[in-house]
């Protein structure tokens, strides 16, 4: 509306716009008063509570009055703009000579003695010191926009500063409301200051009229031996004035708010007491607590995702936790090879000996004390040995393990690779193969044996493969493999494979 108004004022405009801007003043007037009259109101709060609690109020009341002295310091040149057009006894509320374009120019632009350059530095410095004050994005966008000294391009482009923008020829109505939309933002600026800063104290009775005690425990769940630990609070605690602390009728005397006692039989049990504090009337405030808690024995689970002994050589996952105690607070150890933490509650545990148990103990840091929770052994054995197949894609194309048996002619010849794996549905084991045998029997009945080329069918088995006939047989054998576990074996069951 603004913008709109000022692009009019080169104009010979008539008197009803410019008895417009005298409305959109005295609304400008009514929002500023009633600013003011609440940003007042919060200054008497920060007042009343300096002298009620200075050690915790004095900082903030330091703050809200460093914010009034600046936001009253802007300048008010209104008068000094009214007095040009209208003479020594001019009046604010009634501009007579609403459409002088000339004493704008003469307060703000005049060479030497104008005010504009001031009231724009002055601006600046107020909505950065602002701007640093308020805690929120919003509030800081807010403030920002408000008392913006940007300029369009276009005016920029012609040599025009922002004061030259805002009161080169305008009617001394529209100045007088420009400086009022001026006050406006800046009692608006200071009223989101003086908000955040009443954040930080306790300035509102309502804020502590809902008051209640709490029992903030390390954990709910203890083990047997170890030590219950609970911080005994006032919901919205204030650090410079504790409460009396009182466990069943006794008062007692806690460091830090810090209950803490030995657990020593297991069951449930609850802690219950009240506190006492004072409110700021001097009237004493009672509000009782309870915290139930359970004491357990010792205990631990650790599993092999995979099976129930561990194999020598090979990353075995294990699952690790403890009931009650997060899993951030689980630590576990193992003898015979190495324990890895790969996660939340999940290891990778190598061992190291065939023959020799690998024992995994599970430690409990949940109290902030070490306790040994369970020692869990398991048998370490060697992989046993994997099944050779014969890598290649079904009758739909997905990748498929041929392990013996019938197998259509087009798809032998297409085969290219032997594989082998421990593969029984739980574990799926790779193993590398180094090399493994063709074996064909003539119209003799003579054996005839073909090496492959690594783990890949050699040019002559494939050739042989062509000219077999249906159900014509031959055998994969002496596949020699290399395991996860640096081992070389060479496998002594052959595939029999029968031509379809």
């Amino acid at each position: 509306m603004y913008v709109v108004l000022m692009a009019m004022l080169a104009l010979n405009v008539s008197n009803e716009v410019l008895n417009g801007f005298s409305i959109v003043e005295k609304s400008l007037n009514r929002t500023t008063q009633n600013s003011t009259l609440e940003n007042l109101a919060l200054y008497d709060e920060f007042a009343v509570q300096m002298k009620a609690n200075p050690q915790k109020t004095k900082e903030w009341y330091d703050k809200a009055q460093a914010v009034k002295k600046v936001s009253d310091s802007l300048y008010n040149l209104k008068e000094a703009i009214v007095i040009e057009a209208d003479g020594k006894n001019g009046d604010v509320r009634n501009i007579r000579n609403k459409e002088d374009m000339e004493a704008a120019n003469q307060v703000m632009l005049a060479p030497g003695r104008g005010r504009g350059q001031e009231l724009h530095d002055a601006v600046v410095a107020y909505r950065r010191q602002m701007v640093d004050m308020v805690g929120t994005y919003r509030q800081k966008k807010m403030i920002a926009s408000n008392l913006s000294t940007d300029i369009p391009e276009d005016i920029s482009a012609m040599g025009k500063n922002w004061q030259e923008y805002m009161f080169e020829s305008m009617p001394a109505a529209a100045a007088v409301t420009l400086l009022s939309k001026l006050q406006n933002d800046v009692r608006y600026a200071e009223g989101e200051v003086l908000h955040t800063l009443v954040q930080n104290i306790d300035v509102k009775d309502i804020r502590v009229n809902a008051l209640e005690a709490f029992v903030i425990p390390n954990s709910q769940t203890i083990v047997r031996g170890d030590k219950f630990s609970a911080h005994i609070v006032m919901a919205a605690v204030d650090t410079t004035q504790v409460p009396d602390i009182y466990i069943g009728n006794q008062k007692v005397e806690l460091k830090d708010n810090l209950y803490e006692r030995i657990c020593g039989t297991t069951g449930d049990f609850t802690l219950a007491g009240y506190l006492e504090t004072v409110n700021g009337n001097g009237e004493k405030v009672r509000r009782d607590f309870s915290q139930k808690y359970t004491v357990v024995d010792p205990s631990a689970t650790v599993s092999a995702d995979l099976m129930n002994m561990l194999y020598a050589g090979y990353n075995n996952p294990i699952s690790i936790s403890v009931p009650g105690v997060p899993l951030s607070k689980v630590q576990a150890t193992m003898t015979n090879g190495t324990l890895q933490p790969v996660g939340p509650g999940k290891y990778i545990a190598r061992p190291s000996k065939i023959g020799e148990n690998a024992t995994i103990t599970v430690i409990s840091t949940n109290t902030g004390r070490t306790q040994q929770m369970g020692q869990f052994s398991f048998r370490v054995r060697r992989l046993p040995d994997p099944t050779p197949y014969i890598t290649m894609n079904d009758e739909h194309g997905n990748p498929t393990r041929f392990k013996g048996g019938g197998l259509v002619k087009g798809q032998l010849v297409g085969a290219n690779t032997l594989g082998a794996a421990i593969d029984d549905g739980i574990l799926d084991i790779a193993f590398k193969v180094q090399s493994f045998e063709t074996v064909f029997f003539d119209n003799m009945g003579n054996a005839v044996p073909i090496v492959s080329d690594g783990a890949s069918f050699s040019g002559r088995q494939k050739e042989t493969f062509r000219k077999l006939t249906r159900n014509r047989r031959f055998y994969i054998s002496r596949v020699t493999v290399v395991g996860p576990d640096g081992l070389t074996r060479t496998l002594q069951n052959p595939m029999e494979v029968i031509v379809k």
